[in-house]
């Protein structure tokens, strides 16, 4: 298998407590990649230093065979890397359709020239940025929603729109923060269905999530984080079964 990203000795400080403890681990491309672990275990420390909302304090990343040295998440979406969060963070005013043309701006190429004078060249890249938008919003099911503003979708619509803007990017690695959060069974299934079409369609994903039935139901392999380190990495149907695991999640001995 070709290895998409490899963490190596991944660090991080928040004054004197230490989130993150030489977190190693690679992500194969093509896979569903889980990272789990009880509350406060490090996992969204750690997208967040994958994805450029904190600096490192040690440790190397390096993605698509270089070394991933970027400092802002705008940086690391235009190598590749797109990301949803935990809290949805959707333009609340904005219609489902411009959420996904924002998205999208990172690969444009009119500049403040071509907005302002509305040249042929950006008219024509708007009009395939709006096409774009409308093909995404149908992958991911609410294309019937294009013109509805964000904040007043469903739930379960929110968090597929922040896929759908994810995807806009042209990611080679989707990082999902919690994409089940506060979904219900049917929500739940439908967005498992979602993420298994993403990967058949040659994406590679990682997944931070809470439902551990849904992880270990999707992931291809699976890692474990427990206070800032890394206790487990394998095949969901091992990680199960690792006493380390079963101690971190029962608090108590396997």
């Amino acid at each position: 298998m070709t290895v998409l990203l490899e963490a190596r000795g991944v660090t991080k400080y928040f004054g004197g407590v230490q989130a993150l403890k030489d977190v190693s681990l690679t992500i194969n491309a093509g896979e569903i990649y889980g990272l789990i672990g009880p509350n406060g275990a490090g996992k969204t420390t750690f997208f967040n230093a994958l994805t450029g909302l904190y600096q490192r304090d040690g440790g190397e990343i390096g993605f698509c065979g270089a070394a991933l040295r970027l400092s802002s998440p705008h940086e690391v979406a235009k190598a590749g890397i797109a990301r949803t969060f935990q809290n949805i963070r959707l333009f609340a005013n904005m219609t489902a359709r411009e959420n996904v043309m924002v998205g999208r701006h990172s690969r444009t190429r009119a500049g403040v020239v071509g907005a302002v004078l509305r040249d042929r060249a950006t008219r024509a890249e708007e009009a395939a940025l709006r096409r774009r938008a409308d093909e995404l919003l149908r992958y991911v099911g609410i294309e019937h929603r294009a013109d509805d503003i964000a904040r007043h979708l469903a739930y379960g619509d929110q968090r597929r729109l922040e896929i759908a803007r994810a995807l806009a990017t042209d990611p080679k690695l989707l990082a999902l923060d919690e994409p089940a959060a506060g979904m219900n069974a049917t929500e739940t299934a439908s967005l498992k269905s979602l993420i298994e079409g993403l990967r058949a369609d040659g994406l590679t994903v990682l997944l931070i999530e809470h439902d551990v039935k849904l992880v270990m139901g999707l992931c291809d392999r699976v890692a474990v984080l427990d206070y800032g380190e890394k206790i487990a990495e394998d095949v969901p149907a091992s990680v199960q079964r690792n006493p380390k695991v079963i101690e971190a999640y029962l608090g108590g001995a396997a």
